[in-house]
């Protein structure tokens, strides 16, 4: 149940945060298939990405993080139907609000 609902409010951010980003465009069932793909995306790529650019990480103080995001929702972007972002800027746009989206519905999902 915990997994659907993480689900759910990643599916929400999604939706949200394309809706404030004017570059991301989002369906619904994009949106639902895209918060899946991120998570897969995030769970096997992300750390293999972070491992391989960690003394540029070091270097930016974690800021690379975000350029790492925005190549994992290009290549989201890329393989789901129904969920595409215009360029790299748009693609680091979305990451930074879908982290404060994300942090702002975790917040609210505690109470």
């Amino acid at each position: 149940m915990k997994l659907f609902f993480h689900w759910v409010v990643a599916t929400a951010a999604i939706g949200v945060t394309a809706y404030l980003v004017p570059g991301v465009s989002v369906t619904l069932a994009g949106a639902v298939i895209a918060a899946v793909v991120l998570g897969v995306l995030n769970l096997f790529i992300r750390p293999v990405l972070f491992v391989l650019t960690l003394p540029i990480n070091i270097l930016t103080l974690g800021l690379f993080s975000l350029v790492i995001n925005a190549l994992l929702i290009m290549l989201a972007g890329a393989i789901v139907p129904g969920f595409a972002v215009a360029g790299f800027w748009w693609a680091l746009l979305f990451a930074a609000v879908l982290a404060v989206v994300n942090w702002i519905f975790n917040v609210w999902s505690r109470f």
